[in-house]
């Protein structure tokens, strides 16, 4: 399959290697697909669990029990593929774990198509998502060894709007669907036809075997150990035993906080008494208008991140960006006694969603804290142990929600930043990078 240097000479795009534009495309359309066959679920949730129970009240407290069950099957399988694809990446190549990872999203997103009960629904997610979560760590690893070093901040930032604009797709295509008219005949394959489309990815994977070598990075360290690789305790061990620890400290204090919020701001918005008269379809516009607005802020989040970090570095943006997103959850969910009315909430979502662009900066900045043979292992590893915590973290604070107010659940939520806006100050730079 052949390989292709870093390309650090590169100044400019147009200097830049036909390789290296294949390597950024693959793992740019690699991310996309990621954000919408991780957000078609999502979008079809409720009515589909209900059918898979023969339940026709979509308000059952089984839909909400199971469907809940199913999410967290998939946060699950998101982070133990971090760990498994990284290792995969590790040993075998970025470029075979990639086109693994996209297959695996790909074919299990569509085999739920075929789902006849919630378990079988529960499995392909699982499934899935070890594919969605692994593709995170090989991407950015693929990228960070391939595309000029200086660059970093803007990849990050280009990678991470990849995934934003693959959910923006999703809701487009759910969209779509829904103006087909399946009429009562077929009902049956209204919420599921959704899925079919998760099977696109797939082709990408024919183009990718074809075209996308290996990082010369990678060829070298691979020939160079002699078959003597890292093994995944080896992260807990001398030098990287600190970045290690305190990659997974910032990781899980941040995604928790984040994923608070994302699973929370919805719900409270729909509860909201200056909205109370609305319809449930006029509730349901203004919470789909509310997520894209979040999903554009992000994007231009992203960028701004990856702005800032040229000049103060990736650890003290972290840091600041983790500070200004606490600001912007507190100020929006304390207390003041009467709920902030629906408008102002929505426009505080923008500055929630330009801080979440934090995360794009993790892309770039997280693979190069480890050892080439280490790198997609240590990033997905600590990356995505931060999800784990992050799924016990929203049920957690959960149990603040008030009946239709949530707001001391993203209240002290918002908390949780601090903590990792401080030990984001403790990590190095990328050493490749000083």
């Amino acid at each position: 399959m052949g390989s292709v240097d870093s390309g650090r000479e590169a100044s400019r795009l147009s200097d830049l290697s036909p390789q290296q534009w294949r390597s950024g495309i693959a793992a740019w359309l690699g991310w996309l697909f990621d954000g919408l066959d991780m957000h078609l679920y999502t979008l079809v949730a409720t009515p589909f669990v209900a059918q898979l129970l023969m339940v026709s009240d979509v308000r059952h407290p089984d839909v909400g029990y199971y469907g809940s069950v199913i999410q967290a099957s998939f946060l699950l399988g998101w982070a133990l593929g971090g760990g498994l694809f990284g290792r995969i990446g590790d040993r075998l190549g970025r470029v075979r774990a990639l086109m693994l990872t996209i297959l695996a999203y790909a074919l299990f997103t569509g085999l739920s198509f075929f789902a006849q009960t919630w378990w079988h629904l529960l499995l392909c997610r699982f499934l899935a998502a070890l594919g969605i979560g692994g593709e995170w760590a090989v991407g950015a690893s693929l990228l960070s060894e391939t595309w000029p070093k200086r660059w970093r901040p803007w990849i990050a930032a280009t990678l991470q709007s990849a995934v934003n604009i693959g959910v923006l797709l999703a809701m487009v295509a759910v969209a779509l669907l829904s103006l087909i008219p399946f009429g009562e005949k077929y009902a049956y394959y209204e919420y599921r036809v959704v899925f079919l489309v998760g099977i696109l990815p797939a082709l990408l994977v024919l183009w990718i075997r074809r075209a996308v070598p290996e990082p010369e990075e990678w060829h070298t360290a691979r020939s160079q150990s002699r078959d003597a690789l890292p093994r995944l305790s080896d992260l807990f061990r001398g030098a990287v035993r600190r970045t290690t620890v305190l990659t997974i400290l910032v990781c899980a204090f941040s995604l928790t906080a984040h994923w608070a919020f994302m699973y929370w701001f919805l719900q409270h918005l729909r509860n909201l008494p200056d909205i109370a008269h609305w319809t449930d379809a006029e509730r349901t516009r203004f919470l789909s208008l509310a997520m894209i607005l979040v999903m554009v802020a992000s994007i231009a989040g992203n960028f701004l991140a990856g702005w800032i970090a040229q000049y103060i570095g990736y650890r003290k943006t972290i840091s600041w960006m983790c500070v200004a997103y606490w600001g912007v959850m507190a100020a929006a969910y304390f207390d003041y006694g009467e709920p902030l009315s629906h408008w102002t909430q929505f426009w505080l979502l923008a500055g929630a969603g330009a801080c979440a662009g934090l995360f794009g900066l993790f892309t770039m900045y997280l693979p190069p804290l480890f050892p080439t043979l280490l790198r997609t292992t240590g990033a997905g590893f600590c990356y995505n142990i931060g999800r784990i915590v992050a799924a016990g973290g929203t049920v957690f604070f959960g149990l603040f929600s008030q009946l239709g107010d949530h707001r001391p659940a993203l209240f002290y939520a918002s908390f949780v930043f601090l903590p990792a806006a401080g030990i984001a100050l403790l990590l190095p730079e990328p050493p490749d990078q000083a």
